[in-house]
């Protein structure tokens, strides 16, 4: 159902400026070039960026996902050429029956901007939604390249926060970018906002400590702060404890345990967008997710990484869990203090 509240026009006015920079500077997209947005009107936010895409890309096909049927969507995609660009803008995510929409259309070789889940933030989250939406390709590319840097060479790492300490007593992992930056990538886009680099330990046993959840993804994929941190006890990369811990949390482990048998602890992340920190956040934890800070994951699945002894078929969950950060040292070197990334190319 469509809703009737508007965004701020100023809101409008920085979604264009924002998306302007995405296009041309990270999607490197041109006028030559065709472009296709996909779009619902069922929200604000969904409205908003709507009309930022109209102001950016005037000579586009547009089309209301909730006005066609979704064999005219799959027609259209395929009078696209391999670097056309398609806009996906979301107020839940499209189903066109069993048609992965971005994997299928980074098949075709399609340029790809994802906006998804964009009904869990009404409000002032939308704003706050728009402003992640910023492209600042000396800060994403030149903090980005300068993590992934020292996390390949990291002999091991430590994260501080609330006085609890967790500990990667192994090198890490290649890291991935997700920064806008696709010179050396199969795909152009992706989920949108940007701003997180990633890796986990090369040895998940190494990895033993406490660590401070302030936030976390619950069984609706939606952010849930408790009143307080839950800590978190690992020990030889699983969860082994837990200290004021919410219901919900314990539900959430509960499940991993119940199907995987124990709660693993996986990926690393670095959010790097400075438009989200542990006050100013949205409902949705995909988006959420690219906070400037750390978020492991919990749960024996990680796609991008291959384990031995973890099967495909029975990895079943990655439950990201953010946690609080003072400061971030990958091997004796602080990349992270003051709510901030330190380091640069």
């Amino acid at each position: 159902m469509t809703t009737t509240d508007a965004l701020p026009a100023a809101a409008i006015d920085s979604a264009t400026a924002h998306l302007r920079n995405v296009l041309a500077i990270a999607l490197e997209h041109t006028p030559e070039r065709r472009a296709l947005v996909v779009f619902d009107t069922r929200t604000a936010l969904a409205r908003a960026l709507v009309d930022a895409y109209r102001a950016n890309l005037p000579k586009a096909t547009f089309i209301d996902f909730d006005t066609v049927v979704a064999n005219e969507v799959l027609a259209t995609f395929d009078t696209l050429a391999p670097q056309d660009l398609v806009v996906l803008v979301q107020s839940t995510n499209f189903r066109l029956d069993g048609f992965r929409l971005r994997v299928e259309l980074f098949k075709l070789g399609l340029k790809v901007i994802e906006h998804v889940h964009l009904s869990r933030m009404p409000g002032a989250q939308g704003e706050h939604y728009i402003e992640a939406l910023a492209y600042d390709p000396t800060y994403f590319r030149g903090v980005g390249h300068a993590l992934k840097a020292r996390i390949d060479r990291a002999r091991r790492a430590e994260v501080h926060g609330g006085g609890a300490v967790l500990t990667f007593d192994s090198p890490l992992e290649s890291a991935k970018l997700n920064v806008g930056d696709y010179s050396a990538m199969n795909n152009v886009g992706g989920q949108f906002p940007i701003g997180e680099v990633f890796t986990e330990a090369r040895d998940l046993e190494a990895v033993s400590g406490r660590a401070q959840v302030h936030v976390f993804g619950d069984t609706s994929y939606l952010v849930n702060r408790p009143e307080s941190p839950i800590t978190l006890v690992i020990d030889k990369g699983r969860v082994v404890g837990t200290e004021n811990v919410t219901p919900a949390f314990q539900e959430v482990l509960d499940i991993i345990r119940r199907d995987e048998g124990e709660v693993w602890v996986r990926e690393l992340g670095f959010g790097m967008n400075r438009a989200f920190t542990r006050e100013r956040r949205v409902d949705d934890i995909g988006t959420y997710e690219r906070m400037c800070g750390i978020h492991l994951s919990l749960g024996a699945k990680h796609g991008v990484y291959a384990k031995p002894g973890f099967k495909r078929k029975d990895a079943r969950y990655h439950i990201d869990v953010f946690v609080v950060t003072d400061a971030v040292y990958l091997d004796d070197e602080r990349v992270y203090a003051d709510g901030a990334w330190t380091v640069r190319d």
